[in-house]
This record gives structure tokens, sequence and C-alpha cells, in this order.
């Protein structure tokens, strides 16, 4: 039989804090983004592995504190001066890829020392600990190795299958649980994994025509590793 033409007509991920699932991995994170108030100097790390929630939390943050919103990538010396208003939150998304980027990592080091003069929020998102940035300019490594962190631990027994369910929801798919719970039982508790993984079986089921089982995806987990990304 021909493979059919498909189209990913993927829905936008839910991603409001009521779409956010809660479980012991990532409890106490949420519980330190909920009171900014406590954050040292009103500055925070929250650092997860790839899949994590950390964009999920960031955006509903941000919708919540009224917040600007940049990636790390982009900031400079020259543009982080009308980024943050007095008294204003603001959003650094994927910090851990300034390293070796003089411009960015200058840019962070300006915006950290203006967001405690200007008494504003900071939210610094990245997928490890400042450490392992490969950053070069010591003052910046100083001030983030001594910052308050949140952290995302890996997915727990609760939380691999709800994401599952979630991830499947999102592409306005329905699978039965013995295959949710087939797969939970057997992959790699990794988010990004699961991710990658309800996108290639969703291809995969509409590519061929097949229903969604649990030897579709098998098939597929063998094909997918963490290392893949």
């Amino acid at each position: 039989m021909a493979r059919q033409l498909t189209l990913d007509l993927t829905m936008p991920p839910a991603s409001s804090r009521d779409d956010f699932l809660i479980t012991a991995a990532n409890r106490d994170a949420l519980a330190m983004l909920d009171a900014p108030e406590q954050w040292p100097q009103g500055r925070l790390l929250l650092i997860g592995g790839a899949g994590s929630g950390k964009s999920h939390l960031a955006g509903f943050w941000v919708a919540e504190h009224d917040a600007f919103l940049c990636h790390g990538w982009a900031l400079t010396p020259e543009n982080v001066d009308e980024m943050i208003r007095p008294g204003a939150a603001l959003v650094v998304e994927d910090a851990h890829e300034i390293g070796g980027n003089p411009a960015a990592e200058q840019g962070l080091f300006h915006l950290w020392n203006l967001v405690g003069a200007r008494q504003g929020l900071l939210l610094v998102t990245a997928r490890s600990a400042p450490r392992d940035w490969g950053l070069v300019l010591p003052d910046l490594r100083s001030r983030l190795d001594t910052a308050a962190q949140a952290i995302l631990g890996p997915p727990d027994d609760a939380l691999l299958p709800a994401v599952l369910v979630k991830l499947f929801a999102d592409r306005q798919i329905q699978v039965s649980p013995e295959v949710v719970d087939w797969l939970a039982l057997r992959m790699e508790r990794d988010l990004d994994l699961a991710r990658r993984l309800v996108a290639a079986i969703d291809r995969e089921s509409l590519a061929d025509r097949r229903a969604i089982t649990r030897r579709l995806a098998a098939e597929l987990l063998d094909k997918l590793s963490p290392a893949d990304a």
C-alpha cells in the first residue's frame, strides 16, 4: 500500500497553568516560581533537561507577570537596557546557549545588574547549571554560580504517562491506556524523547493508515533514543 502524504496539523500545545502536570518531579520548582518575593535580589535560575517543562512554566509565568521574554542568544550589551522597566519582569530562555558568545554573555551580565538596580524580576531558564555553559566572562559566571536555582527533575512514574496522554491530546489523538502504560514502562524517562516519539507515531500512523497499537509504538521506540535529539 502506498504511503499517504501527511500534513502536520498539530494543534499548538496546551500551555496554560491549568495544563501543567504537577508531580514530585516539578512541584518544588513550581513552588519557587510562584514565590518571586523570595528570590534573592529578584533573580531565579530554572534548570531542567530538554522537554522538562521549562518553556511551559516560563510561558504562563510571563502571562501572569506581564513579563518580557527573550532568548539568551539574542542578548547584547546594547539591547538589554530597553528590555526591563523599573519594577518589571523579564524571562531569558535557553541561557545555556550563550557560552562562548561574548555579546550574549556581556548582555546577560548587564541585564543581571540592571534587574537589581531597577528592582525587577529576572527568570533565566537553562538545560544545565551555569558551570556547564562554557562561560568565558568571569564576573557573569560568579554571579550565576551563587544564584538561586529551581530544578526540574526527571519524569517520575506519575508524570511520564500523563505527559504522553497530553502529547497525544495536543495532536487530537485518542490512544488506549494500554499503549500509554506500555510505553511508560519501557521507554527512558526523558520528556524530549516522549515528544519525538509521539510525533513519530502520529506521522507513521497517518502515512500508513495504521492504528496506534503497542506493535507500532514498539517499532518506533526501537528507532528512537534520547541521543537522537
